[in-house]
C-alpha cells in the first residue's frame, strides 16, 4: 500500500520536471510578449497545433506507461525494455510522416484558419521550424513512460532542467539576436524548442546507458516486433484518440477566440493559458503518478486498495491546489506583468485570470480521478468519457463565444463545464468496481 510519503516521493520529481519543462513555455510567452501582441497570440495557436500532433506520441506513451507499471508491479521486469524499444521504433514512423505533412500545411492549409493575416503568418513561421522536434519529442515521451512506469522519477527533474536551460539560452539568443545569434523572432522560439528537445533525448540516452541495468529490464533487442507494438496499441490507441480529441477541441477554443473576438482577446487567452499550465502542474504530476500507482497496485494483486489510494491522492491534489490559489490570487497584476508591460493588456487579463483560478479545484480532483480510470487499463472507457464530456464542452463553447459573443472571462468558464462532467463520469465508474478484473 502506498503511503502519503511514497505518493509525494513519486510525484515530486514529476512535478519538478513539469515545472522545469514549463519554464520553456513561460520564457517563450514572456519573450514573445515583448516582441508584440500578434506574436504572443500566434505562439499559443501554433503551440496547440504542434501539441495536437505531439499527443499522438504522448497517448501512445501513456498506454506504454500503464503496461510498464503493470509489468513492474508483477515483477516481470525483463519485458519492460521491449515495450520501450518497440515504442520508440514505432513512433519514428508517424514522426517522419508528420514533418513533410505539417510543412505542407503551413503553406496551404493553416493560413486559411485565421481571420488575421498577421497571426496566420506568425503561426506558419513558427510551425515550419517547430515540426522538426517531433522525432525527439516522441523519443522523449517513451523514456518518460519508462521512468514513471518503474516509479524511478528523479531523473525527470534533471532532464527537464537541462532541457529548460538549453531552451532559455537559445530563446534569448534566437528571438532577439543576442549571444551572436541571428534575430529570428517567433521562428527563433521554435528553433530553440527543437534544440531543447534534442538535448533532452541525448540526456536520456546517456543516463539510461550509465545507470540502468539494461539486462534486468530486457533492453536487448532492437528489431521491430509487431506483437509487442500491438499489445501497446490495444491500450494506447484509445488514449491517443482521447488526447487528440481533447487538444483539437482546445485548439478550436483558441481559433474561435481569434475569429470572433480578435487579436487582443487572443493575446489575453494565451497569457491565461500559460498560467493554467503552470498552476495545474502539481495536480498534473499527481495525476501522472496516479496512473502508474493504480496500475502497479492492480498488478501486485491488491485491487482492494485502489479506491483508498485514489481518494488520498485526490485529497492531496486538492489541498496543494488550495495553497496555490491562495498565493496567486493575491497578486494578479504582478503575475500578469511577467508576460507583458502593456498596462491595458494587463487590465484586460485580470478578470479571465480569476475565472481560471475558480476552475482549479475541479481540475485538481478531476485529473486524479480520470488518470485513475486510465490506470485501470480500461482506456476505451476513458475515451468514451472524454467524447461525452467534449460534446457538452463544445456546445457550451459555441453558446458562449458564438451565440452570446461574450467576453474572454466568460469563455474560460468552459473549463468548469469540462471538469464537472469528467469528474462525475470518472467517480461513478471507479465506485462501480467494474475495472477490478480487467487483464492487460
Amino acid at each position: 500500500m502506498y503511503t502519503n510519503k511514497q505518493i509525494i516521493k513519486i510525484s515530486l520529481p514529476i512535478l519538478l520536471s513539469l515545472l522545469a519543462q514549463n519554464i520553456i513555455q513561460v520564457v517563450d510567452t514572456a519573450f514573445l510578449g515583448r516582441v508584440g501582441e500578434v506574436e504572443l497570440g500566434a505562439s499559443a495557436l501554433a503551440g496547440i497545433i504542434y501539441i495536437a500532433l505531439y499527443t499522438l506520441g504522448f497517448g501512445f506513451s501513456m498506454g506504454s506507461q500503464i503496461l510498464i507499471g503493470r509489468r513492474n508491479g508483477e515483477g516481470d521486469y525483463s519485458k519492460i525494455g521491449d515495450i520501450v524499444i518497440q515504442g520508440i521504433i514505432f513512433l519514428l514512423i508517424p514522426a517522419l510522416l508528420l514533418i513533410p505533412l505539417l510543412r505542407y500545411a503551413t503553406v496551404d492549409l493553416i493560413p486559411g484558419m485565421f481571420e488575421s493575416a498577421s497571426v496566420a503568418t506568425a503561426v506558419s513561421e513558427y510551425l515550419e521550424w517547430r515540426v522538426f522536434g517531433i522525432i525527439f519529442a516522441f523519443t522523449n515521451v517513451m523514456f518518460r513512460a519508462f521512468y514513471i512506469g518503474i516509479a524511478r522519477t528523479k531523473v525527470l527533474t534533471a532532464n527537464a532542467v537541462v532541457m529548460g536551460l538549453v531552451n532559455v539560452v537559445f530563446d534569448y539568443g534566437l528571438i532577439f539576436g543576442n549571444l551572436g545569434m541571428p534575430e529570428m523572432g517567433i521562428a527563433g522560439a521554435a528553433i530553440a524548442s527543437v534544440i531543447a528537445e534534442i538535448s533532452s533525448t541525448l540526456f536520456f540516452i546517456i543516463y539510461t546507458k550509465k545507470t540502468v541495468d539494461l539486462e534486468k529490464y530486457g533492453f536487448t533487442s532492437i528489431r521491430f516486433q509487431w506483437a509487442i507494438v500491438k499489445k501497446i496499441l490495444d491500450i494506447s490507441i484509445f488514449m491517443m484518440a482521447q488526447y487528440l480529441f481533447s487538444i483539437v477541441t482546445w485548439m478550436l477554443f483558441f481559433v474561435l477566440i481569434e475569429n470572433y473576438m480578435g487579436e487582443r482577446p487572443l493575446a489575453v487567452t494565451n497569457i491565461v493559458r500559460s498560467f493554467y499550465t503552470i498552476f495545474t502542474i502539481p495536480s498534473h504530476a499527481l495525476g501522472a503518478a496516479t496512473s502508474t500507482m493504480v496500475s502497479n497496485t492492480i498488478g501486485a494483486g491488491r485491487s482492494y486498495q485502489v479506491q483508498s489510494l485514489i481518494n488520498r491522492i485526490a485529497l492531496i491534489s486538492l489541498g496543494v491546489m488550495v495553497v496555490v490559489i491562495v498565493i496567486v490570487a493575491a497578486f494578479p497584476r504582478t503575475m500578469i506583468h511577467i508576460y507583458t508591460d502593456n498596462p491595458s493588456l494587463i487590465s484586460d487579463t485580470v478578470l479571465p485570470f480569476y475565472v481560471l483560478i475558480s476552475s482549479l479545484p475541479l481540475y485538481s480532483v478531476g485529473t486524479v480521478l480520470f488518470s485513475a480510470v486510465s490506470g485501470t487499463g480500461n482506456t476505451r472507457t476513458a475515451l468514451g468519457f472524454e467524447i461525452f464530456t467534449l460534446i457538452f464542452y463544445m456546445a457550451y463553447m459555441w453558446f458562449i463565444i458564438i451565440s452570446l459573443r461574450s467576453s474572454v472571462a466568460a469563455a474560460w468558464t468552459t473549463e468548469h463545464v469540462y471538469w464537472f462532467f469528467l469528474i462525475a463520469l470518472s467517480f461513478i465508474y471507479l465506485r462501480s468496481g467494474k475495472w477490478k478484473d480487467r487483464k492487460i
